[in-house]
């Protein structure tokens, strides 16, 4: 079909949604500004992208907002090891220096070195 003969589209064009910058990436250790937990990023969401169940169980108080990236953490605190989702605005850098003693990062990881991880390469893209 050529362009002349493409049906017409009713209405306005569709808007793409704001860019949102990642301040961290893959491999950061990082920590939650209010909760005692800390963790190594394995993926990053530009904008919140779990479910509004989730979202609404946030305290409204302190629930982040959806249009910054989101965060997903092999995290640890002093009970458990554990995946979090956690907003930007949430996670600050954790100058420890300490590697973080979860079970899954040697399935995504190589190794620890400068308070990062590096992305095995079959996970690289």
């Amino acid at each position: 079909m050529a362009p002349s003969e493409l049906p017409a589209v009713d209405g306005p064009a569709p808007i793409a949604p704001p860019v949102a910058h990642a301040r961290f990436a893959i491999g950061d250790v990082v920590r939650h500004r209010m909760f005692d937990f800390r963790g190594v990023i394995f993926d990053v969401d530009p904008v919140f992208a779990n479910s509004d169940e989730w979202y609404d169980a946030i305290p409204e108080h302190i629930r982040p907002r959806k249009d910054q990236p989101f965060y997903h953490l092999l995290a640890e605190n002093m009970e458990s090891s554990y995946v979090a989702y956690v907003s930007q605005q949430n996670l600050v850098p954790d100058d420890s220096d300490e590697p973080v003693d979860h079970p899954a990062i040697s399935g995504l990881f190589t190794g620890y070195a400068d308070g990062r991880y590096a992305l095995k390469r079959e996970h690289r893209h």
